[in-house]
């Protein structure tokens, strides 16, 4: 009951059929999470696409300025020197055979997944599983590469993955609601600026038709899109 009495307590704050700027949207949230934990502070992009058309797919990660105030464990699929580099980079749990065994006896423990080249093909005969929580490693999106201690640390110091659901909407962490209001407002616009940058050839018309904010236990705040136009 005292959850729901909450929560009716903040939408009445909130105006449903108003558009806010930024900045008040940020206070409005802020000021609405209220719960007893560090809530999570979500964006929502509504974009005029249709994923199940592969020209208008929208998927990548960015980096936000302020990080996402969560930490991630970052498993990676490497051998011999690669798999120490990673070791030593800060991955959570490093592998070859052996973590492919764990993974298909469903111990997963780790939140992004990462593996050099050459590992592909032993990695590629865990699609069923990784594919689709959203773990397969990808040449595209950075997480399939040489380079591994560069992708671990990206992912640590705060990269967010999005990627459109089957109505075209994006939506991810961007902080936490004990950031500064000015902190998520750069994180917000990072996020955003990310999206719209990653603008499929397919897209027609309208590509970013709406945006809200929310945090965990509260409820959601549309934003005004015009201050993202662009």
């Amino acid at each position: 009951m005292m959850a729901n009495k909450r929560l009716k307590a903040a939408q009445a704050k909130v105006n449903g059929d108003q558009a806010y700027g930024l900045d008040e949207a940020i206070a409005l949230v802020k000021g609405n999470a209220t719960a007893k934990f560090d809530e999570t502070i979500e964006i929502s992009l509504n974009l005029g696409i249709d994923p199940r058309h592969a020209d208008q797919m929208v998927r990548g990660f960015v980096s936000l300025p302020n990080g996402t105030g969560k930490t991630l464990r970052v498993g990676v699929f490497a051998r011999g020197a690669k798999a120490d580099e990673a070791q030593a980079a800060g991955a959570d749990v490093v592998g070859a055979e052996d973590l492919m065994e764990k993974v298909q006896a469903g111990e997963i423990a780790f939140d992004r997944c990462i593996a050099t080249p050459d590992m592909m093909a032993l990695v590629g005969r865990l699609g069923k599983i990784l594919g689709p929580r959203g773990l397969m490693p990808n040449p595209k999106l950075g997480t399939v590469t040489m380079d591994v201690k560069g992708a671990i640390e990206a992912v640590k110091a705060g990269q967010v993955e999005y990627r459109a659901e089957k109505a075209g909407i994006v939506h991810a962490g961007v902080g936490k609601a004990s950031f500064d209001a000015a902190k998520l407002a750069e994180n917000v616009r990072a996020f955003v600026d990310a999206v719209q940058k990653a603008r499929p050839s397919g897209a027609k018309g309208t590509y970013l038709k709406k945006a809200g904010l929310s945090s965990t236990m509260g409820p959601g705040v549309s934003l005004d899109v015009s201050a993202f136009a662009g």
